[in-house]
C-alpha cells in the first residue's frame, strides 16, 4: 500500500470512484501526494445503496439491510480529508463520514470510513428507495445522473432537492 503521510481510509462507492464523475477530485488529490488507491474491496456488512434526487448514491447506516456493497479504498491526507468533506457537503448536512469496515478481494479486512447520507433523512430516503438497493453503483445504475453544476437552480439547495425527493 501506498502511504499517504497522516493518511485515512476512506471507502469511495460512488462518483468519487473511477469512471466516475466525482474522481477528478481523487486524481488531483493523487496528484498533489495527499491521496493514493489502496484497493478495491467491499463492505464487510450488507448495507443499503440507493439512489436519491439525480441519481446521487447514498449509502444508509442501517447494517444489515441490503447488500454488501462494492467499492474502492483511499489513503487520504488530512488536507484531502477536509477536501472531501467538503465535497460531500458534511459541514451541511449532506452525508456524514463514518466508521465501516472493508474486505479487499484478497480477503484482507481493513477499518475505513465511508460517507453515509445524514441521519437526519436516512430513514425516510431508505423508506422512499424502498426494495431499489444495490451491490455496486455502476455505470447502468448511475444512469440518469446529474452532475451538481448540471441541476437546475430554481430546484434550490441539495438538501431541498432532497426533502422534495423524499417527500418533506
Amino acid at each position: 500500500m501506498k502511504m499517504v503521510a497522516g493518511s485515512t481510509l476512506i471507502f469511495t462507492y460512488g462518483t468519487l470512484k473511477r469512471g466516475f464523475a466525482n474522481h477528478c477530485l481523487l486524481d488531483d488529490l493523487i496528484s498533489t501526494g495527499d491521496a493514493a488507491f489502496v484497493a478495491s474491496g467491499a463492505t464487510v456488512h450488507a448495507l443499503p445503496l440507493v439512489c436519491g434526487p439525480y441519481r446521487v448514491p447514498f449509502l444508509l447506516n442501517f447494517p444489515g439491510l441490503g447488500n454488501r456493497v462494492y467499492g474502492e479504498i483511499y489513503a487520504v491526507s488530512p488536507a484531502a480529508l477536509i477536501r472531501i468533506d467538503d465535497l460531500e457537503g458534511v459541514s451541511r448536512g449532506h452525508y456524514e463520514r463514518l466508521p465501516i469496515e472493508i474486505e479487499e478481494a484478497t480477503g484482507e479486512r481493513r477499518s475505513a470510513e465511508a460517507y453515509f447520507a445524514h441521519s437526519s433523512y436516512a430513514e425516510a430516503l431508505g423508506r422512499r428507495s424502498g426494495d431499489e438497493m444495490y451491490k455496486c453503483y455502476s455505470e447502468k445504475v448511475a444512469s440518469g445522473y446529474v452532475r451538481r453544476r448540471d441541476r437546475p437552480a430554481a430546484n434550490g439547495s441539495f438538501m431541498d432537492q432532497i426533502r422534495i425527493f423524499i417527500g418533506n
